[in-house]
């Protein structure tokens, strides 16, 4: 509590008094609080009702404390050793700087300033008076992380060094689970890598050392090296929490760990492989929600969202989706799903695996082992009557055949497929054995997509194109044309990038194109009639990103190289 207008407040009434929330939702969340114990703050973000930069805003406007930015903070030596670090994430705080010429007062950026409890134990502990700042809870953590991090795990590994004892197996499972630094080490490895955006962390053995490098917006950047030595207790358990044989070395394994950071499910699919110097581990982040988007957020221009409508309003047929690994096609498929999910029709998905749960659909997950494949789980799924079916991919001659069968006896089916552009997506189905003619009659609409990296706004530099440049995208070479590059700077955590946008490359079936596939036109045949349909190739679109500085000409030209 706080003192304000002379008397002393509350979270739940500092929203209330601001009419972030009404009365009635605060007495719901203070019922919830008392049966669950969460943080009423956390329970309203739970709910949907408030977001945490909304929080920090009524906070700031009725306390009259600052709000501050923590991405470049820099903090000396003399107040960062003040608080240890699991102190400042257990109350979510962050002591900045002394007061001008007075050692007396602590200036400390927290998540809650009428956190009470906080301030007696930074004032207990640094024999100072608490002048309080706010900041969100995300970029407290974040900026402790930053500012902690390397040590955390520095003064972890001198402790394991110190304790170890027995075989490394023994330590991690009779070791209090919470306390072995092992485990504080690849609990912190995993939250940094989703803070910061990773789509896969690889844990690789070198000779000397073992280095950790996280997968942010496509790109590989090494985040930390340890000794070799340490690698037998990370695989150990990272082989636990995902359920693998701690006591196989020699062969590649799979598992799947499920962690909670800063209140967001993470499923992570965890990949063992022995090599030279130990075993190699992959694993691949995905977030429950992330999967969940609004078709608005998938970054489709107008057109291409009017094409996309047009496709799914198709009560039979087959939509294809296609790209390589990590183009964003599973986003894609599961954000149309999500957009045919209503009362009247029965959705049913089969997938190796699951990757999101989606209220509302009935999920299959392929099991090999119990003779449950594409193509058997497909034939059961047409005896369930269903509307629409998702097939998480098509990677054989039975599973095309099924789908193409579904889609003609009217079921709409949405699926995905490894190729590199909309036009090649026709041939390869006539490579697993499809006759054109039943091609053209089932596919609908194809998809190709990829992800281009989006530029950091606050630091990309402008200059003019090349006379190359111009020619590679298509331009006039005589008229002046600006593009831009990435700098890097701290918002952007100095990578020049920040997020990623998808270019996609609509190609929607006409009665002119169904003529050419059905008489076994060629790739190029068919990408000539799209094109004057109106279809806009993938380097077509990647150049308007470039064009408009969203993304750079070199990224542009990974996507488009292939094409």
């Amino acid at each position: 509590m706080a003192e304000y207008g002379g008397k002393k407040i509350r979270l739940g009434e500092a929203l209330v008094l601001s009419n972030t929330i009404t009365e009635e939702q605060l007495q719901l969340a203070l019922e919830q609080q008392r049966t669950i114990g969460k943080r009423l703050g956390e329970l309203l973000i739970d709910q949907g009702l408030i977001t945490e930069d909304l929080i920090a805003q009524v906070l700031s406007a009725q306390l009259g404390y600052p709000i501050i930015e923590l991405q470049n903070i820099d903090i000396s030596p003399e107040v960062k050793d003040l608080v240890s670090s699991s102190v400042l994430k257990k109350k979510r705080i962050l002591p900045i700087e002394y007061v001008e010429n007075n050692m007396n007062i602590l200036r400390v950026v927290m998540a809650d300033p009428l956190d009470m409890d906080a301030m007696d134990d930074v004032s207990i502990i640094t024999g100072c008076q608490v002048e309080p700042l706010i900041a969100t809870p995300t970029n407290i953590i974040m900026a402790i992380d930053r500012l902690y991090g390397s040590e955390e795990v520095a003064s972890a590994l001198e402790e394991y060094a110190k304790e170890r004892f027995g075989t490394v197996e023994e330590e991690i499972v009779n070791e209090d689970v919470n306390n072995s630094p092992i485990v504080v080490l690849v609990k912190e490895m995993i939250e940094k890598a989703a803070r910061q955006r990773a789509s896969d962390i690889h844990v690789e053995p070198l000779e000397k050392y073992v280095r950790i490098r996280y997968r942010i917006d496509g790109v590989l950047y090494e985040k930390a090296k340890y000794d070799i030595k340490i690698l037998p207790a990370m695989s150990a358990r990272i082989k636990i929490i995902g359920g693998m044989d701690i006591s196989e070395k020699r062969k590649p394994q799979d598992g799947r760990i499920t962690q909670m950071v800063d209140r967001t499910e993470y499923d992570i699919r965890v990949s063992i492989l022995p090599t030279v110097y130990g075993e190699k581990i992959v694993m691949r982040l995905a977030s429950k929600t992330a999967l969940n988007r609004e078709k608005s957020q998938l970054g489709l221009k107008p057109n291409e969202l009017k094409q996309f409508d047009h496709i799914l309003k198709n009560p039979h047929g087959i939509l294809l989706v296609t790209g390589p690994t990590g183009s964003g096609k599973s986003t894609t498929l599961y954000t149309a799903l999500s957009e045919l999910n209503t009362e009247d029709v029965n959705i049913i998905t089969v997938e190796d695996p699951v990757e999101a749960n989606i209220e509302g659909i009935n999920q299959v997950h392929v099991n090999p082992k119990a003779n449950l494949t594409f193509a058997s789980a497909l034939r059961s799924i047409l005896r369930q009557d269903p509307d629409i079916i998702m097939i998480g991919e098509i990677r054989d001659t039975e599973t095309a055949g099924i789908a193409v069968q579904a889609s003609i006896t009217g079921h709409l089916v949405v699926s995905t497929l490894h190729t590199n552009s909309s036009s090649s997506t026709i041939t390869r189905l006539e490579d697993m054995g499809i006759e054109p003619y039943l091609i053209a009659d089932s596919i609908v609409g194809v998809i190709a997509q990829r992800l281009v990296r989006r530029l950091c706004p606050s630091c990309k530099k402008p200059r003019p194109a090349t006379y190359e440049e111009k020619q590679l995208m298509d331009c006039d070479v005589n008229k002046d044309i600006t593009i831009y590059e990435p700098c890097g700077c701290i918002q952007c955590d100095n990578m020049g990038y920040k997020g990623r946008i998808g270019v996609y490359e609509i190609m929607e079936m006409t009665p002119d194109l169904k003529r050419i596939i059905s008489k076994g036109g060629n790739a190029d045949e068919i990408k000539d009639q799209a094109l004057k349909d109106g279809m806009h190739t993938l380097k077509m679109s990647a150049v308007e990103y470039v064009l408009d500085g969203i993304t750079s000409f070199n990224d542009m030209m990974k996507v488009s190289f292939d094409i």
